[in-house]
């Protein structure tokens, strides 16, 4: 049977004998109409496109498409139990190709993946060599990464057909143990988590200009479901509180363009230094910086820290905002990892629903900042995470680590 492919599904080339994944890309061109080969894809590990005609080394995973994810959910109830099958290497690679579609913080990507084959399990570690070591001193936004993370995890295991059965800082003695999810049961009717998996690799961080057009509250309120589900509060800043998050926002940024701490941690995750050259699969490259900000009050963060960047334009961001505030009870790291999960769950829902998506998070980053962030009406509470959304261009795909880089498969 000849290989057919959409575009948006990836193309995994793997080791004949060994099982192991080689090199692994996203298909963003299709030149037959049937979806046979050739392909352009994106590689993961270097962010190039080439046209690829696939050997016998290389299959399709596909990255589910409304009209065969349709079937699949309706049949579920009839075909093998996924949670009684195995996964095989491929499939658990997968897995950890989808969970590493998270955004994170400068995407710094700061996270392991361990899967034990014969427990079918798998465990989410802190990568402490991947931090922000000024801007995030006390390791927040790596929780929040990596909640992001496991947040896609459940749901491509769950697109699978099986139940994520997810534990939080389950050994005490290893606070870097962040998660573990079995796969060993098939997913229960009731959840919907698998829904939202179109959205994995379609959601990008948009750091363009957003249109004023309102989010209609039907909207709004799924917004603040999908938070909820998660045990997270979602609120939209309005009246003076909005002026507020703004002028902090901005504040923020002012202070991070003057301090030496934070323009080293840009740099560091950014390309315009060859004293601290990054890797093509991590970081955030020039070409997802978006335009400078000319005029609007939408606070988006300059990656290029007031730097020339050649070709870079300038444009007029939306003049009101809409901006969402996550907040949580506690603000301990079971509190981040739980922000982590509801923030990508957001962003998800966000994405299927039509919107563009980036985040204000520069006020989070100074303890004299935060706390005024909160939402007055609720008073309590710790703000994890402010999210601009809106109607716009989607942002650009930005890379990410090969899973040989990021997954370690056990017996």
């Amino acid at each position: 049977m000849p290989m057919r492919a959409h575009v948006g599904d990836h193309l995994i080339v793997e080791s004949p004998t060994t099982g192991a994944t080689r090199r692994d890309g996203e298909i963003v061109g299709v030149h037959h109409r049937d979806g046979t080969p050739p392909y352009d894809v994106r590689w993961s590990d270097s962010g190039r496109v080439s046209l690829v005609f696939p050997g016998p080394d290389a299959h399709i995973h596909p990255t589910g498409h409304p009209s065969e994810t349709a079937p699949a959910a309706s049949a579920r109830g009839t075909a093998a139990r996924p949670g009684a099958q195995p996964l095989s290497d491929a499939e658990v690679a997968a897995l950890a190709r989808d969970a590493s579609a998270a955004p994170s913080m400068h995407n710094a990507q700061p996270w392991r993946f361990r899967y034990f084959r014969g427990k079918r399990l798998f465990h989410l570690s802190a990568d402490l060599t991947r931090t922000l070591p000024h801007a995030d001193a006390d390791l927040r936004a790596l929780h929040l990464g990596c909640g992001a993370a496991l947040m896609n995890l459940r749901v491509a295991a769950a697109h699978t057909g099986r139940q994520p059965a997810t534990r939080l800082l389950p050994d005490p003695d290893d606070p870097m143990l962040l998660a573990a999810v079995s796969l060993t049961s098939p997913l229960g009717e009731e959840d919907d988590l698998g829904d939202l998996y179109p959205a994995v690799h379609a959601r990008h961080t948009s750091r363009s200009p957003f249109a004023d057009t309102e989010i209609p509250q039907s909207l709004r309120t799924a917004l603040r479901e999908a938070a909820g589900a998660e045990g997270v509060s979602l609120s939209f800043a309005s009246g003076w509180h909005l002026q507020t998050v703004l002028d902090l926002a901005l504040e923020a940024e002012a202070r991070n363009v003057t301090d030496r701490g934070s323009t080293e941690d840009l740099t560091h995750w950014t390309r315009l230094s060859d004293q601290t050259p990054r890797s093509a699969a991590e970081g955030v490259p020039p070409y997802a910086f978006g335009p400078r900000r000319r005029g609007g009050k939408a606070p988006v963060r300059d990656f290029a820290g007031g730097r020339p960047v050649p070709g870079r334009e300038t444009a007029d961001f939306e003049s009101s905002p809409q901006l969402a505030l996550l907040t949580t009870p506690g603000d301990g790291t079971e509190d981040w990892l739980r922000a982590g999960q509801a923030m990508e769950r957001v962003l998800l829902t966000a994405t299927l629903g039509g919107l563009s998506s980036s985040f204000i998070a520069q006020a989070l980053e100074w303890p004299d900042l935060r706390w005024p962030l909160r939402d007055p009406v609720a008073g309590a509470g710790h703000v994890q995470m402010v999210l601009r959304l809106g109607y716009g261009p989607p942002g650009p795909r930005t890379p990410r680590r090969p899973t040989l880089h990021t997954l370690d498969i056990q017996p």
